[in-house]
Protein backbone atom coordinates (compact mmCIF):
# COMPACT_ATOMS: atom_id res chain seq x y z
CA UNK A 1 0.00 0.00 0.00
CA UNK A 2 1.17 3.56 -0.65
CA UNK A 3 2.85 5.18 2.33
CA UNK A 4 3.62 8.72 1.20
CA UNK A 5 0.68 11.01 1.94
CA UNK A 6 0.43 14.57 0.67
CA UNK A 7 -2.15 17.34 0.87
CA UNK A 8 -5.55 16.74 -0.76
CA UNK A 9 -6.46 18.38 -4.06
CA UNK A 10 -7.15 21.99 -3.01
CA UNK A 11 -8.76 22.91 -6.34
CA UNK A 12 -11.26 20.06 -5.98
CA UNK A 13 -12.13 21.23 -2.44
CA UNK A 14 -12.65 24.84 -3.60
CA UNK A 15 -14.80 23.78 -6.57
CA UNK A 16 -16.91 21.48 -4.39
CA UNK A 17 -17.54 24.12 -1.72
CA UNK A 18 -18.28 26.74 -4.40
CA UNK A 19 -20.90 24.53 -6.07
CA UNK A 20 -22.35 23.68 -2.66
CA UNK A 21 -22.65 27.38 -1.77
CA UNK A 22 -24.33 28.15 -5.11
CA UNK A 23 -26.67 25.24 -4.47
CA UNK A 24 -27.69 26.50 -1.03
CA UNK A 25 -28.41 29.97 -2.41
CA UNK A 26 -30.42 28.58 -5.33
CA UNK A 27 -32.38 26.14 -3.16
CA UNK A 28 -33.56 29.05 -1.06
CA UNK A 29 -34.29 31.24 -4.07
CA UNK A 30 -36.15 28.48 -5.93
CA UNK A 31 -38.13 27.16 -2.95
CA UNK A 32 -38.98 30.26 -0.91
CA UNK A 33 -42.41 30.85 -2.48
CA UNK A 34 -43.43 27.19 -2.40
CA UNK A 35 -42.14 26.78 1.18
CA UNK A 36 -44.04 29.85 2.36
CA UNK A 37 -47.26 28.56 0.81
CA UNK A 38 -46.95 24.98 2.07
CA UNK A 39 -45.09 25.36 5.38
CA UNK A 40 -45.43 29.09 6.18
CA UNK A 41 -41.63 29.25 6.35
CA UNK A 42 -39.68 30.55 3.35
CA UNK A 43 -36.50 28.96 4.73
CA UNK A 44 -38.04 25.47 5.19
CA UNK A 45 -36.14 23.76 2.37
CA UNK A 46 -33.06 25.96 2.72
CA UNK A 47 -32.63 25.09 6.41
CA UNK A 48 -32.92 21.38 5.75
CA UNK A 49 -30.50 21.61 2.83
CA UNK A 50 -28.06 23.54 5.02
CA UNK A 51 -28.30 20.84 7.68
CA UNK A 52 -27.57 18.10 5.12
CA UNK A 53 -24.76 20.23 3.67
CA UNK A 54 -23.12 20.56 7.10
CA UNK A 55 -23.40 16.81 7.74
CA UNK A 56 -22.10 16.10 4.24
CA UNK A 57 -19.12 18.47 4.54
CA UNK A 58 -18.17 16.98 7.91
CA UNK A 59 -18.44 13.50 6.37
CA UNK A 60 -16.38 14.64 3.36
CA UNK A 61 -13.49 15.94 5.46
CA UNK A 62 -13.63 12.89 7.74
CA UNK A 63 -13.58 10.46 4.81
CA UNK A 64 -10.83 12.51 3.17
CA UNK A 65 -8.60 11.32 6.05
CA UNK A 66 -9.66 7.67 5.85
CA UNK A 67 -7.28 5.71 3.62
CA UNK A 68 -9.24 4.77 0.52
CA UNK A 69 -8.25 1.09 0.60
CA UNK A 70 -10.26 0.83 3.82
CA UNK A 71 -13.36 0.82 1.59
CA UNK A 72 -11.93 -2.19 -0.23
CA UNK A 73 -11.98 -4.11 3.06
CA UNK A 74 -15.55 -3.10 3.86
CA UNK A 75 -16.92 -3.14 0.31
CA UNK A 76 -18.67 -6.51 0.62
CA UNK A 77 -20.39 -5.58 3.90
CA UNK A 78 -21.44 -2.18 2.55
CA UNK A 79 -23.05 -3.61 -0.57
CA UNK A 80 -24.89 -6.28 1.45
CA UNK A 81 -26.30 -3.55 3.72
CA UNK A 82 -27.40 -1.56 0.67
CA UNK A 83 -29.10 -4.62 -0.85
CA UNK A 84 -30.97 -5.19 2.43
CA UNK A 85 -32.08 -1.53 2.41
CA UNK A 86 -33.25 -1.81 -1.20
CA UNK A 87 -35.39 -4.80 -0.21
CA UNK A 88 -36.66 -3.06 2.94
CA UNK A 89 -37.81 0.00 1.01
CA UNK A 90 -40.23 -2.22 -0.93
CA UNK A 91 -41.97 -3.38 2.26
CA UNK A 92 -45.17 -1.44 3.04
CA UNK A 93 -44.81 0.32 6.37
CA UNK A 94 -41.06 0.67 5.96
CA UNK A 95 -40.72 2.22 2.53
CA UNK A 96 -42.20 5.66 1.90
CA UNK A 97 -43.94 6.48 -1.39
CA UNK A 98 -43.58 9.86 -3.09
CA UNK A 99 -44.76 10.84 -6.55
CA UNK A 100 -45.49 7.23 -7.44
CA UNK A 101 -42.12 5.82 -6.30
CA UNK A 102 -41.40 3.86 -3.10
CA UNK A 103 -37.77 4.93 -2.76
CA UNK A 104 -37.37 6.24 0.80
CA UNK A 105 -37.10 4.91 4.34
CA UNK A 106 -38.31 7.25 7.07
CA UNK A 107 -35.81 8.15 9.80
CA UNK A 108 -37.54 10.43 12.28
CA UNK A 109 -38.48 13.69 10.57
CA UNK A 110 -36.17 12.87 7.65
CA UNK A 111 -35.94 10.16 5.03
CA UNK A 112 -33.12 8.14 3.47
CA UNK A 113 -32.98 7.01 -0.16
CA UNK A 114 -31.11 3.65 -0.22
CA UNK A 115 -30.65 3.68 -4.00
CA UNK A 116 -28.40 6.75 -3.67
CA UNK A 117 -26.06 4.96 -1.27
CA UNK A 118 -26.11 1.85 -3.45
CA UNK A 119 -24.35 3.88 -6.15
CA UNK A 120 -21.32 4.52 -3.94
CA UNK A 121 -21.32 1.02 -2.43
CA UNK A 122 -21.43 -0.46 -5.95
CA UNK A 123 -18.44 1.67 -7.00
CA UNK A 124 -16.41 0.45 -4.00
CA UNK A 125 -17.35 -3.21 -4.51
CA UNK A 126 -17.01 -3.24 -8.29
CA UNK A 127 -13.58 -1.59 -8.08
CA UNK A 128 -12.51 -4.34 -5.65
CA UNK A 129 -13.93 -7.08 -7.89
CA UNK A 130 -12.36 -5.71 -11.08
CA UNK A 131 -8.95 -4.95 -9.56
CA UNK A 132 -8.70 -8.50 -8.18
CA UNK A 133 -9.80 -10.10 -11.46
CA UNK A 134 -8.18 -7.81 -14.02
CA UNK A 135 -6.77 -10.72 -16.03
CA UNK A 136 -10.24 -12.28 -16.28
CA UNK A 137 -12.10 -9.17 -17.44
CA UNK A 138 -11.50 -10.02 -21.11
CA UNK A 139 -13.45 -13.24 -20.50
CA UNK A 140 -17.17 -12.64 -20.80
CA UNK A 141 -18.10 -15.64 -18.65
CA UNK A 142 -15.54 -15.20 -15.84
CA UNK A 143 -15.05 -11.46 -15.77
CA UNK A 144 -17.75 -9.38 -17.39
CA UNK A 145 -20.83 -11.51 -16.70
CA UNK A 146 -20.39 -11.70 -12.90
CA UNK A 147 -19.78 -7.94 -12.78
CA UNK A 148 -22.85 -7.09 -14.82
CA UNK A 149 -24.94 -9.69 -13.00
CA UNK A 150 -24.44 -7.91 -9.68
CA UNK A 151 -25.05 -4.50 -11.25
CA UNK A 152 -28.31 -5.54 -12.90
CA UNK A 153 -29.51 -7.29 -9.74
CA UNK A 154 -29.25 -3.93 -7.96
CA UNK A 155 -30.81 -2.22 -10.99
CA UNK A 156 -33.75 -4.64 -10.87
CA UNK A 157 -34.43 -3.83 -7.21
CA UNK A 158 -34.21 -0.10 -7.92
CA UNK A 159 -36.66 -0.51 -10.82
CA UNK A 160 -39.17 -2.17 -8.48
CA UNK A 161 -39.48 1.17 -6.65
CA UNK A 162 -39.48 2.33 -9.58
CA UNK A 163 -36.59 4.78 -10.06
CA UNK A 164 -35.31 4.66 -13.63
CA UNK A 165 -33.14 7.77 -13.23
CA UNK A 166 -31.04 6.53 -10.31
CA UNK A 167 -30.81 3.07 -11.84
CA UNK A 168 -29.58 4.52 -15.12
CA UNK A 169 -26.85 6.54 -13.38
CA UNK A 170 -25.67 3.47 -11.45
CA UNK A 171 -25.58 1.23 -14.52
CA UNK A 172 -23.86 3.91 -16.62
CA UNK A 173 -21.22 4.43 -13.92
CA UNK A 174 -20.51 0.71 -13.66
CA UNK A 175 -20.31 0.30 -17.45
CA UNK A 176 -17.63 3.02 -17.55
CA UNK A 177 -15.67 1.25 -14.78
CA UNK A 178 -15.87 -2.12 -16.54
CA UNK A 179 -14.78 -0.57 -19.84
CA UNK A 180 -11.82 1.23 -18.23
CA UNK A 181 -10.72 -1.99 -16.51
CA UNK A 182 -10.04 -3.57 -19.92
CA UNK A 183 -13.22 -5.34 -21.06
CA UNK A 184 -13.49 -6.17 -24.77
CA UNK A 185 -15.31 -3.69 -26.99
CA UNK A 186 -17.01 -6.56 -28.85
CA UNK A 187 -18.69 -7.61 -25.60
CA UNK A 188 -19.97 -4.06 -25.12
CA UNK A 189 -21.42 -3.93 -28.63
CA UNK A 190 -23.47 -7.07 -28.07
CA UNK A 191 -24.57 -6.01 -24.61
CA UNK A 192 -25.33 -2.53 -25.92
CA UNK A 193 -27.84 -3.91 -28.40
CA UNK A 194 -29.44 -6.02 -25.66
CA UNK A 195 -29.45 -3.01 -23.34
CA UNK A 196 -31.16 -0.80 -25.92
CA UNK A 197 -33.83 -3.46 -26.44
CA UNK A 198 -34.30 -3.80 -22.68
CA UNK A 199 -34.46 -0.02 -22.21
CA UNK A 200 -37.13 0.22 -24.89
CA UNK A 201 -39.00 -2.60 -23.15
CA UNK A 202 -38.90 -0.71 -19.83
CA UNK A 203 -40.24 2.39 -21.52
CA UNK A 204 -43.04 0.54 -23.28
CA UNK A 205 -44.01 -1.38 -20.14
CA UNK A 206 -45.13 1.75 -18.33
CA UNK A 207 -47.48 4.32 -19.92
CA UNK A 208 -46.00 7.24 -17.98
CA UNK A 209 -42.56 6.52 -19.48
CA UNK A 210 -44.05 6.57 -22.99
CA UNK A 211 -45.59 9.94 -22.20
CA UNK A 212 -42.21 11.22 -21.02
CA UNK A 213 -40.66 10.20 -24.34
CA UNK A 214 -43.43 11.76 -26.43
CA UNK A 215 -43.35 14.93 -24.31
CA UNK A 216 -39.59 15.13 -24.86
CA UNK A 217 -40.07 14.96 -28.64
CA UNK A 218 -43.01 17.38 -28.67
CA UNK A 219 -43.88 18.81 -25.22
CA UNK A 220 -46.56 21.08 -26.75
CA UNK A 221 -48.59 18.03 -27.76
CA UNK A 222 -49.75 17.79 -24.14
CA UNK A 223 -48.85 21.18 -22.62
CA UNK A 224 -50.92 20.73 -19.46
CA UNK A 225 -49.92 17.11 -18.89
CA UNK A 226 -46.75 15.20 -19.73
CA UNK A 227 -45.12 18.19 -21.45
CA UNK A 228 -45.87 20.68 -18.67
CA UNK A 229 -42.56 20.52 -16.79
CA UNK A 230 -40.41 20.79 -19.89
CA UNK A 231 -42.39 23.74 -21.29
CA UNK A 232 -42.17 25.59 -17.97
CA UNK A 233 -38.44 24.88 -17.94
CA UNK A 234 -38.15 26.50 -21.38
CA UNK A 235 -40.13 29.49 -20.10
CA UNK A 236 -37.59 29.83 -17.28
CA UNK A 237 -34.41 29.48 -19.36
CA UNK A 238 -35.55 31.62 -22.31
CA UNK A 239 -36.28 34.91 -20.49
CA UNK A 240 -33.03 34.56 -18.54
CA UNK A 241 -31.10 35.77 -21.55
CA UNK A 242 -27.41 36.51 -21.17
CA UNK A 243 -27.30 37.91 -17.62
CA UNK A 244 -30.61 36.69 -16.14
CA UNK A 245 -33.49 38.45 -14.41
CA UNK A 246 -31.50 38.80 -11.20
CA UNK A 247 -31.05 36.60 -8.14
CA UNK A 248 -34.44 35.95 -6.52
CA UNK A 249 -36.37 37.37 -9.48
CA UNK A 250 -37.54 34.12 -11.07
CA UNK A 251 -41.14 34.07 -12.30
CA UNK A 252 -41.42 30.33 -12.89
CA UNK A 253 -40.99 29.54 -9.19
CA UNK A 254 -44.40 31.15 -8.57
CA UNK A 255 -46.15 27.76 -8.87
CA UNK A 256 -45.48 27.35 -12.61
CA UNK A 257 -42.54 24.95 -12.45
CA UNK A 258 -43.43 22.17 -9.94
CA UNK A 259 -41.00 21.89 -6.98
CA UNK A 260 -38.28 23.92 -8.74
CA UNK A 261 -35.74 23.30 -5.97
CA UNK A 262 -35.21 19.68 -7.00
CA UNK A 263 -34.59 18.29 -10.50
CA UNK A 264 -35.23 21.58 -12.37
CA UNK A 265 -33.13 23.88 -10.20
CA UNK A 266 -30.82 24.57 -13.17
CA UNK A 267 -33.79 26.13 -14.99
CA UNK A 268 -34.34 28.60 -12.13
CA UNK A 269 -30.61 29.28 -11.95
CA UNK A 270 -30.55 30.04 -15.69
CA UNK A 271 -33.61 32.28 -15.36
CA UNK A 272 -32.11 34.31 -12.53
CA UNK A 273 -28.41 34.27 -13.48
CA UNK A 274 -28.73 33.87 -17.23
CA UNK A 275 -26.51 32.15 -19.77
CA UNK A 276 -23.42 33.46 -17.98
CA UNK A 277 -24.45 31.98 -14.62
CA UNK A 278 -25.44 28.64 -16.11
CA UNK A 279 -22.20 28.45 -18.10
CA UNK A 280 -20.11 29.17 -15.00
CA UNK A 281 -21.80 26.31 -13.15
CA UNK A 282 -21.11 23.95 -16.06
CA UNK A 283 -17.48 25.13 -16.12
CA UNK A 284 -17.19 24.38 -12.40
CA UNK A 285 -18.43 20.84 -13.01
CA UNK A 286 -15.97 20.52 -15.92
CA UNK A 287 -13.15 21.63 -13.60
CA UNK A 288 -14.26 19.07 -11.02
CA UNK A 289 -14.21 16.29 -13.63
CA UNK A 290 -10.77 17.37 -14.87
CA UNK A 291 -9.35 17.18 -11.35
CA UNK A 292 -11.02 13.79 -10.91
CA UNK A 293 -9.46 12.46 -14.11
CA UNK A 294 -6.01 13.63 -12.96
CA UNK A 295 -6.53 11.90 -9.62
CA UNK A 296 -7.60 8.67 -11.36
CA UNK A 297 -4.58 8.74 -13.68
CA UNK A 298 -2.21 9.40 -10.79
CA UNK A 299 -3.67 6.88 -8.33
CA UNK A 300 -1.00 4.47 -7.02
CA UNK A 301 -2.98 1.29 -7.69
CA UNK A 302 -5.76 -0.06 -9.89
CA UNK A 303 -8.33 -0.06 -7.09
CA UNK A 304 -7.81 3.65 -6.44
CA UNK A 305 -7.99 4.42 -10.17
CA UNK A 306 -11.26 2.51 -10.60
CA UNK A 307 -12.88 4.12 -7.56
CA UNK A 308 -11.88 7.58 -8.83
CA UNK A 309 -13.19 6.74 -12.31
CA UNK A 310 -16.47 5.53 -10.82
CA UNK A 311 -16.98 8.70 -8.79
CA UNK A 312 -16.23 11.11 -11.63
CA UNK A 313 -18.35 9.03 -14.03
CA UNK A 314 -21.26 9.18 -11.58
CA UNK A 315 -20.97 12.97 -11.34
CA UNK A 316 -20.58 13.41 -15.11
CA UNK A 317 -23.57 11.20 -15.95
CA UNK A 318 -25.83 12.97 -13.45
CA UNK A 319 -24.82 16.41 -14.67
CA UNK A 320 -25.32 15.49 -18.34
CA UNK A 321 -28.71 13.89 -17.74
CA UNK A 322 -30.01 16.64 -15.47
CA UNK A 323 -28.97 19.53 -17.70
CA UNK A 324 -30.02 17.56 -20.77
CA UNK A 325 -33.51 17.18 -19.30
CA UNK A 326 -33.79 20.80 -18.21
CA UNK A 327 -32.74 22.09 -21.65
CA UNK A 328 -35.00 19.68 -23.53
CA UNK A 329 -32.27 17.46 -24.96
CA UNK A 330 -33.42 14.36 -23.02
CA UNK A 331 -36.67 12.95 -21.61
CA UNK A 332 -37.60 13.77 -18.01
CA UNK A 333 -35.94 11.15 -15.76
CA UNK A 334 -35.96 12.57 -12.21
CA UNK A 335 -32.19 13.04 -11.73
CA UNK A 336 -30.86 15.63 -9.28
CA UNK A 337 -28.07 18.06 -10.19
CA UNK A 338 -25.12 17.14 -7.93
CA UNK A 339 -24.48 19.56 -5.04
CA UNK A 340 -27.17 21.98 -6.26
CA UNK A 341 -30.55 20.22 -6.15
CA UNK A 342 -32.48 19.88 -2.90
CA UNK A 343 -32.23 16.39 -1.44
CA UNK A 344 -30.57 15.06 1.70
CA UNK A 345 -29.53 11.59 0.55
CA UNK A 346 -28.17 12.72 -2.81
CA UNK A 347 -26.26 15.66 -1.32
CA UNK A 348 -24.74 13.64 1.54
CA UNK A 349 -23.81 10.78 -0.80
CA UNK A 350 -22.13 13.13 -3.27
CA UNK A 351 -20.04 14.84 -0.58
CA UNK A 352 -19.02 11.46 0.85
CA UNK A 353 -17.97 10.32 -2.62
CA UNK A 354 -15.89 13.48 -3.11
CA UNK A 355 -14.29 12.77 0.28
CA UNK A 356 -13.12 9.39 -1.05
CA UNK A 357 -11.81 11.10 -4.19
CA UNK A 358 -9.92 13.63 -2.07
CA UNK A 359 -8.26 10.84 -0.10
CA UNK A 360 -7.09 9.19 -3.32
CA UNK A 361 -5.68 12.58 -4.35
CA UNK A 362 -3.46 12.50 -1.25
CA UNK A 363 -1.61 9.54 -2.75
CA UNK A 364 -1.85 10.62 -6.40
CA UNK A 365 1.43 11.02 -8.30
CA UNK A 366 0.22 14.24 -9.99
Amino acid sequence: MPLKKSNPDLILIIVTLTLLTVGLIMVYSASAIWATYKFEDSFYFAKRQLLFACVGVIAMFFIMNVDYWTWRTWAKILIIICFIMLLAVLVPGIGMARNGSRSWIGVGAFSVQPSEFMKLAMIAFLAKFLSERQKLITSFKKGMLPSLGLVFLAFGLIMLQPDLGTGTVMVGTCIVMIFISGARISHFVGLGLIGIAGFIGLILSAPYRIKRITSFLDPWEDPLGSGFQMIQSFYAIGPGGLFGLGLGQSRQKFFYLPEPQTDFIFAILSEELGFIGGSLVILLFALMLWRGIRIALGAPDLYGSLVAVGIIAMVAIQVMINIGVVTGLMPVTGITLPLLSYGGSSLTLMLMAIGVLLNISRYSRF
